[in-house]
Order: C-alpha cells, then sequence, then structure tokens
C-alpha cells in the first residue's frame, strides 16, 4: 500500500532547488540536534546538482553529516558520468564533512561484488535521516527500472542491461530507500508529465516501490505536471 504523498509545485526547476535546499537543511539540524548526526542520501541528475550547488553556499554542521549514494554507474571513479564525481564537485570539495563521513557507491569494480560491499555500509546506516531521488521518463528512480527483478530482501542490487548508459550500474534497493525518515522526491521538466501521470493513477511503476512510513514529499515543476 502506497504512503501518502505532499505534492509540493514550483514554477520552474530553479525554485525546486531553492525549496528543496531549504528542506534539507532545517531537516539536518533537527537530527543533529536530535540525534547527533544527519544522514542524507543523495540523488544523481540536473535538479539534485542544482540542489547541491545551492547547499555549497550554504552554513551548516557539516562535520556531523554523513553522505550515502542511491545509485551509481559502474565507470571509473573520474567519469563525468558518475553521481559521485558530480556531487564532489557541485558540493562535497566545497564544505568541510569528513572524507569518512562520505560514502561513496565502488561501482568502479564489478557491480556484484561492489553491491555486497555498499550492503553492509547501508545496514551499519540505517534508518536513513533523508533520502532524495529523482524519476526518469519511464518512472524509474535510482537505477530502479521498469520489467527488471531483483531480491526484495537485499539492501543494494548489481543492475545489468540499465535502457539507459551505462548498462551496469548499482543501486540501492526499494527496501534500503524506504527505510528513512523522509523521502523526497525532485521532479522536473515536461518530459516526466507522463510518468507523474502514471503514478498518480496508481500505476505500479519503480518510483512506487519506495514506501516509507512517513508521507513522500514531492518537489514538483509545472511543466512536470
Amino acid at each position: 500500500m502506497q504512503t501518502s504523498i505532499n505534492w509540493h509545485s514550483y514554477d520552474n526547476a530553479e525554485q525546486v532547488a531553492t525549496a528543496v535546499c531549504l528542506h534539507i537543511l532545517n531537516a539536518a539540524k533537527q537530527a543533529i540536534t536530535e540525534r547527533g548526526a544527519f544522514k542524507l542520501v543523495l540523488a544523481g541528475g540536473t535538479t539534485p546538482e542544482k540542489v547541491y550547488r545551492l547547499l555549497a553556499e550554504t552554513q551548516a554542521d557539516w562535520a556531523n553529516w554523513h553522505i550515502y549514494y542511491g545509485d551509481e554507474r559502474c565507470l571509473p571513479v573520474n567519469h563525468p558520468d558518475r553521481n559521485s564525481l558530480m556531487a564532489e564537485q557541485a558540493f562535497l570539495n566545497k564544505v568541510t564533512i569528513p572524507r569518512e563521513q562520505i560514502f561513496t557507491i565502488p561501482a568502479e569494480s564489478d557491480p556484484v561484488i561492489a553491491a555486497k560491499q555498499y550492503q553492509q555500509t547501508v545496514a551499519s546506516a540505517l534508518p536513513f535521516d533523508m533520502v532524495l531521488l529523482g524519476m526518469g521518463e519511464d518512472g524509474h528512480t535510482a537505477s530502479l527500472f521498469p520489467n527488471h527483478h531483483h531480491n526484495k530482501d537485499e539492501l543494494a542490487h548489481a543492475v545489468y542491461n540499465s535502457p539507459k548508459p551505462p548498462p551496469e550500474r548499482v543501486s540501492l534497493s526499494a527496501k534500503a530507500l524506504s527505510d528513512t525518515r523522509q523521502l523526497l522526491f525532485l521532479i522536473t521538466g515536461a518530459n516526466k508529465q507522463d510518468a507523474v501521470k502514471a503514478w498518480r493513477a496508481g500505476e505500479l511503476l519503480p518510483v512506487a516501490t519506495i514506501i516509507p512510513k512517513q508521507p513522500i514529499d514531492v518537489y514538483i515543476d509545472k511543466s512536470a505536471m
């Protein structure tokens, strides 16, 4: 059963990014006050990148942030299509989060080996405080694609035959992504309209398999509605 969803609509992707940045900063303050740490899962994509650039310009208690990734492409560490490289260039290299608190997915190795290693990382981190996710035109999120089947009990999956290059990836599972205190989807662009309508109509897209205990917050621009 799908959890409830709060839809937050804005005029454009820049306004979405600004609102999400503020939401993250407020959640971080609350988590650090209550639990002494803020465990955040990053997403790839252009709208998250806007958020990361905004975060890099702010002040926060970076020493208590812990960073994880929702998915990664099986590419060399310095490949421009790596989610980790984008996050480092836009955000992580510009703030003082301790390097040992940034947990990249070792996707430069074999995807099965990388997934098994990251399962251990995730197991020691759960529950997350916040998970950021995007959505593709086909309703995929992280690297969970339509018509792909994985062991539902795993915390991270090796992904093969991705419909988008590269074909090999590592992704957190729906189970792991759902184990979070807050879940934010960032959805922008007219090319997402059909998937958004299908999701709202109850179709079982990959985005609909992420079911946290708390309501989901979807930050969306008007072109994607």
